[in-house]
């Protein structure tokens, strides 16, 4: 049998290059794939810091209308315990209660995950 002149198949050099094509682009890919899980986790972090934020004004606004002041405490959200922080303080004009909140992660209160402010009527619902 005899092979026809023009026919052929990739060269070695030719196979290699595409290799290193295939490798580099999946390279990239488990990168990508890796700073994905990275920010899901990051955003599932501050979305249920959110979720006790919200929690917390919900409670503060159906208690009588709060004094001004600090107050701390534990949450339970998500299946793990959230660290927070309020300062309660009267807005100008004094027709509103300004509420700023601060969710932490860890018991040590470094950092927050989340600030977040909320206003309440002054003189109660």
């Amino acid at each position: 049998m005899r092979w026809r002149q023009g026919i052929g198949g990739f060269t070695l050099l030719e196979v290699l290059v595409a290799l290193l094509i295939v490798a580099i682009a999946v390279g990239a890919l488990a990168r990508a794939g890796g700073q994905v899980l990275s920010s899901q986790a990051a955003l599932e972090e501050r979305t249920l810091a959110l979720w006790v934020a919200d929690n917390l004004i919900a409670e503060l606004r159906l208690e009588p209308p709060a004094r001004s002041g600090r107050r701390q405490g534990t949450s339970s959200q998500g299946g793990r315990d959230w660290y927070w922080d309020i300062l309660i303080q009267p807005t100008p004009g004094e027709e509103l209660i300004r509420i700023d909140i601060a969710v932490h992660a860890a018991a040590d209160r470094r950092s927050p995950v989340l600030t977040h402010t909320g206003f309440l009527p002054a003189s109660g619902r």
